[in-house]
């Protein structure tokens, strides 16, 4: 299939091209950097931008997010308005273009940031309470809202409410735990944490799934959970000392709570995650190049 990608050149949007390509689709980048894979389509566009005129696709993966560098939550800096102008406004008019352009079937990368955050250690179905506290989860919830709007018999929605990232994305030499590693390296304070986290792979699956699985669908709109594991950071770092030898003290267990994703209903059309094992593959493979 045919299929166009927002944000091509970030951490999502590399682990989701390197994914479709290797299945063997024709991706063409929707951004403002030219793609570095020669086989790669381009088109000028960002989420700014009046207009857009969409070449004929299959489908459409949007992860583009206009924000401050490096932070998503908090990624409105010191201008709201223009981050909710340029991502809420952005989005439906990317989505409308899709659909006038004859794209059946449109993937919306949201995030786990749109549910209501209950101080609980409750589990996180897909029909959980929703109540974003950010304006990063207000733009998100919204961009879910315009493209279920959209959806008919012939124009079908997913939205992928995707967790933390981590892992190397292809063509980049850091990733969201180099800092903190070199920080527990160095025998800097860690603070203590614990969150939900997806290899980037793993979510690139899940993308590539419910795109091959979209004719299998009862509903024009569908939400799935993308979460592999529960991360205490005292783990984590444990994990990285084992694998370099590292004698730093690790940081105490963080207190909690956090709400638990629950991505069932993702595993029941066959995605399976990587799991501890995987987290493990990727510490020892990164501790390998500093040792």
């Amino acid at each position: 299939m045919h299929v166009l990608l927002t944000g091509g050149t970030g951490v999502l949007g590399r682990f989701i091209a390197a994914g479709l390509l290797e299945a063997g689709h024709e991706v063409t980048f929707l951004g403002r950097t030219e793609p570095e894979d020669s086989r790669v389509g381009f088109i000028p566009w960002e989420l700014s931008a009046a207009d857009i005129d969409l070449p004929a696709a299959d489908a459409l993966v949007h992860c583009a997010l206009e924000h401050v560098p490096g932070r998503y939550r908090g990624g409105e800096g010191d201008d709201p308005a223009g981050f909710l102008l340029a991502n809420v406004d952005g989005t439906r008019k990317l989505f409308q273009a899709a659909k006038t352009a004859g794209v059946r079937h449109c993937v919306f990368l949201s995030s786990r940031a749109v549910y209501a955050d209950n101080g609980q250690w409750d589990v996180l179905t897909e029909a959980a309470a929703i109540r974003p506290d950010t304006l990063y989860g207000q733009v998100k919830l919204a961009g879910e809202e315009a493209l279920q709007a959209l959806c008919t018999e012939h124009f079908s929605g997913t939205s992928l409410r995707a967790t933390g990232i981590y892992g190397l994305p292809p063509g980049v030499a850091t990733h969201k735990w180099s800092e903190l590693f070199s920080n527990f390296r160095n025998g800097a304070t860690v603070l203590p944490r614990v969150g939900t986290e997806v290899h980037g792979e793993d979510l690139a699956a899940a993308v590539l799934l419910v795109l091959e699985k979209v004719g299998e669908r009862a509903s024009p709109f569908e939400v799935y959970n993308v979460s592999d594991l529960l991360l205490d950071r005292q783990d984590l770092l444990k994990l990285y000392a084992e694998a370099t030898g590292c004698e730093t003290a690790l940081p105490p267990r963080a207190p909690g709570p956090v709400g638990v994703m629950e991505p069932g209903k993702l595993k029941v059309l066959g995605w399976a995650p990587g799991g501890m094992g995987k987290l493990r593959e990727f510490v020892e493979a990164v501790a390998t190049e500093v040792n």
